[in-house]
C-alpha cells in the first residue's frame, strides 16, 4: 500500500506542472478575449470614423449601399469587433509570449518584449501594405470590368468584408518571420530545412494565396509575391537563431535539419 501511495504522489507531482500549464493557458485566453471585447466596445463608438478610413482606398465615384434594414447596424458591429482585435493585438501578443516564456532559456526570455513588439509591427506592416497598395490597385482592377450595361452596386457589408479580409490576411502572413524565429528557438525549424523545401514552400504559398484571397488572380499574386519574399527572410531569421544557439555545427544540429 505504501508503494502505491508513493507512486500516486509521484504521479501527482508529475501532473501538477502540466495542470498548472493548462490553467495558465486558460487565463491567457480569458485575458486576451476580455481585452478584445473591451476594445471592441470602445471601437463601436467610433465605428463610423473607422468605416470612413476603410472606405478611403475605394475609387471616389464608388457608391456603397445596403439592402436590408439591419445590414448597416450589423456592419457597425463587425467593424467594432475587427477594430477591437487590432487595438488589443499588442496586449494579446504580450500575453501569448508571456505564456511561452517559461519554456525559454534565460537569454531568450529577455527577447520576449522585443519579439512581442515585432509581432505587432509585422502585423501592422502587412495591414498597411494591403491598405495602401493591394486594396486600391485591386479595387481599380476589379471595377474596371464595368460597362454601360454592367454597373457595380456593392453593399457596405460586402465591401468591408473584402477590405477587412485583405487587411487581416496580409497582417497575418507578414508574421512569417516571427513564426520562423519562434519555431527556430524551440528547435522545430532550421534554415537547411527551409532551403531544401523551398520549391514545395512556394507551391504551398500560391495555394494559400488562392484560398485566403478573393477569387481573382491579381490579389492572389499580390499576396503570393510578398509571401515568397517573407519566406526568404524567414530563412535568414532561422539561420541567425541557429548560429546563435549552435555556434559550432554538431550532430544534434544535423538531426534537427533532417
Amino acid at each position: 500500500m505504501k508503494k502505491k501511495e508513493k507512486k500516486t504522489d509521484k504521479e501527482k507531482e508529475a501532473r501538477m506542472p502540466f495542470l498548472d500549464h493548462l490553467e495558465e493557458l486558460r487565463w491567457t485566453i480569458i485575458r486576451s478575449l476580455v481585452s478584445i471585447a473591451v476594445a471592441a466596445v470602445g471601437c463601436y463608438f467610433i465605428a463610423r470614423e473607422i468605416i470612413d478610413i476603410l472606405i478611403k482606398p475605394a475609387p471616389s465615384d464608388l457608391t456603397l449601399i445596403f439592402l436590408s434594414p439591419t445590414e448597416a447596424f450589423i456592419t457597425y458591429l463587425k467593424v467594432a469587433g475587427y477594430g477591437g482585435l487590432v487595438v488589443a493585438l499588442p496586449y494579446v501578443s504580450f500575453q501569448i509570449w508571456k505564456f511561452i516564456l517559461p519554456g525559454l532559456y534565460a537569454k531568450e526570455r529577455k527577447l520576449v518584449l522585443p519579439v512581442a513588439f515585432f509581432t505587432v509591427f509585422c502585423f501592422v506592416l502587412g495591414a498597411l501594405f494591403a491598405y495602401f497598395v493591394i486594396i486600391p490597385f485591386g479595387l481599380r482592377f476589379l471595377l474596371s470590368f464595368q460597362t454601360d450595361y454592367l454597373i457595380a452596386n456593392i453593399t457596405i457589408g460586402k465591401y468591408l468584408g473584402f477590405v477587412v479580409t485583405l487587411l487581416l490576411v496580409f497582417g497575418l502572413v507578414f508574421e512569417l518571420p516571427v513564426l520562423s524565429y519562434f519555431f527556430s528557438i524551440i528547435g522545430l525549424l532550421t534554415p537547411d530545412f527551409l532551403r531544401r523545401k523551398r520549391r514545395y514552400g512556394i507551391v504551398i504559398i500560391f495555394l494559400m494565396a488562392a484560398l485566403m484571397t478573393p477569387p481573382d488572380a491579381f490579389t492572389q499574386t499580390m499576396l503570393a509575391v510578398p509571401l515568397v519574399l517573407l519566406y526568404e527572410v524567414s530563412i535568414w531569421v532561422s539561420a541567425a537563431v541557429q548560429k546563435k544557439r549552435y555556434p559550432v555545427k554538431t550532430d544534434k544540429q544535423d538531426d534537427l535539419a533532417g
